[in-house]
């Protein structure tokens, strides 16, 4: 797996594979200096070397990683949106809205906390 598309077209479900590429895209569209990776078969965006934001699938629900120290500044925000969560992921059900705007501000966050950052990980 080496593109995001190739990451999709493993989904069967149409609904689904809907959502995340309408997650996908979204990022994309608002972010494009944002590398795209897959890593450990899932798609993780970057910026100069540095991890920004990773996905992946449940039976229930899409995990959103944005490294456990954004989750927790974020943590009021993540549970007003109706999303559960742990130290270091967040779950959207097939079934609920998308916030768009808490993971632009959740993006954003990592962009301007990373700045200077040359490891990939915090």
């Amino acid at each position: 797996m080496k593109t995001f598309q190739d990451f999709l077209n493993t989904m069967e479900d149409t609904e689904k594979r809907q959502k995340m590429e309408s997650i996908l895209n979204h990022i994309r569209k608002k972010y494009p200096r944002l590398k795209e990776e897959i890593k450990w078969n899932q798609p993780m965006f970057s910026d100069h070397g540095t991890f920004i934001m990773g996905f992946s699938l449940a039976k229930n629900n899409i995990a959103v990683a944005p490294e456990a120290v954004v989750i927790k500044h974020f943590e009021k925000d993540i549970e007003k949106a109706g999303y559960t969560h742990t130290t270091n992921l967040i779950r959207i059900k097939w079934t609920d809205e998308v916030d768009y705007d808490l993971l632009d501000r959740m993006i954003e966050y990592n962009l301007e906390d990373k700045k200077g950052m040359t490891k990939y990980w915090r």
